[in-house]
């Protein structure tokens, strides 16, 4: 699925859930519960600074620079292929 800007088309987090409990075979709930779980976990290990690289995702990581801090995100190969950005990747997409 591709979208010529990123104002085409937004998916809300109850939508998002929705998707993301039929992907996983369980209930609405614990979708939720698991999303949330993965999101404090990026919280927990923004808070200390470390970055977090996930497969076939990204990697998010915190960049200080004179006094300021910045959040990044390193798309993986996998997802620059899927934004048709120039990409090493070469599995299904």
């Amino acid at each position: 699925m591709r979208f010529s800007s990123a104002s085409d088309k937004t998916t809300k987090h109850k939508e998002f859930v929705k998707l993301y409990a039929q992907k996983m075979n369980c209930s609405e709930q614990n979708a939720e519960k698991y999303l949330n779980g993965c999101i404090d976990t990026i919280y927990d290990l923004m808070k200390d600074k470390s970055s977090i690289t996930i497969q076939n995702f990204g990697k998010f990581y915190v960049s200080q620079r004179r006094g300021s801090t910045a959040f990044k995100f390193n798309p993986s190969q996998k997802m620059k292929a899927i934004l048709g950005w120039s990409s090493s990747y070469k599995g299904e997409i």
